[in-house]
C-alpha cells in the first residue's frame, strides 16, 4: 500500500509539474514586452543624458543592465553561427565562448550606437497576432525627421518574450552577422578558435553592405 501511495504521488507530482511548464506562457502581448524594454533603456538614456556626454563608456552598463537580459542569445549565436552552430564543426565549449563573445561585441555595438542618442522618439507599429512561434513587434524610430524602422523577432521563453534576432531597415542582422563570421572563419583559414576569438560583428556595415 506504501509503495503504491509513492507511486501516486510521484505519478501526481510529475503531471503537475509538467503542466506548469506546458502551459507556461509569457503575461504581456508581445508589444507590451517591446514597449517596457524601450521605455526602460530610453528613460535611463535621458536620465543619464548629461553623463554620457562626458563619459560615452557608460553607455555599455546601461544597455548591459536594460537590453542584455532581454537578448536570447543562445538563439542569436545559432542564428549567426549558421552551420558552425552544430556538433559537426563545433564543440558546446567553442559555442559557449562564441556566445560570450558575442555578446560583449552586441553590446559594444549598441553601445557606440546609443551614446549618439539625443532625445529621439519611436511609435510601436499596429501588431498582427499569429500562430508563429517567433512573433514580430516594429518599432519606428524618429531619428532627426528620418524614420528607421527596427524589427525585433521574440521567442517565447516559458515566462517571458527574449529578443531572438533584430531586423534593421528591412535588414537581417542575425544573417548579415552570419556571413560577417563566415568571412572571419575564412579569413582565419578555418580554425574556428581563432575566428572565434577575432569576431566582431558590425551592426552598421551590415547595414551598409546590404544596401549596397
Amino acid at each position: 500500500m506504501k509503495t503504491l501511495f509513492k507511486q501516486t504521488l510521484t505519478a501526481s507530482v510529475l503531471t503537475s509539474l509538467l503542466a506548469g511548464t506546458a502551459f507556461a506562457a509569457p503575461s504581456e502581448a508581445p508589444p507590451a514586452f517591446i514597449k517596457r524594454v524601450a521605455d526602460g533603456l530610453i528613460g535611463r538614456l535621458k536620465a543619464d543624458h548629461n553623463k554620457l556626454q562626458t563619459n560615452p563608456a557608460a553607455v555599455k552598463t546601461i544597455v548591459r543592465e536594460n537590453l542584455d537580459p532581454y537578448i536570447d542569445s543562445q538563439a542569436f549565436t545559432r542564428i549567426v553561427m549558421g552551420t558552425y552552430a552544430t556538433n559537426q564543426y563545433s564543440s558546446a565549449a567553442q559555442r559557449a565562448q562564441f556566445e560570450k563573445n558575442f555578446r560583449e561585441t552586441l553590446i559594444e555595438n549598441y553601445g557606440s550606437a546609443f551614446a549618439k542618442y539625443s532625445n529621439q522618439s519611436y511609435s510601436i507599429r499596429p501588431y498582427k497576432a499569429t500562430n508563429s512561434k517567433n512573433p514580430v513587434v516594429t518599432v519606428d524610430f524618429n531619428n532627426k525627421g528620418e524614420k528607421i524602422p527596427v524589427s525585433f523577432q521574440l521567442v517565447d521563453k516559458g515566462t517571458q518574450w527574449k529578443i531572438r534576432n533584430i531586423n534593421v531597415s528591412g535588414i537581417d542582422l542575425g544573417l548579415q552577422f552570419r556571413n560577417q563570421f563566415a568571412a572571419t572563419v575564412k579569413r582565419n583559414g578555418g580554425n574556428l578558435d581563432k575566428a572565434i576569438a577575432n569576431f566582431q560583428p558590425d551592426a552598421d556595415a551590415a547595414v551598409s553592405q546590404a544596401k549596397k
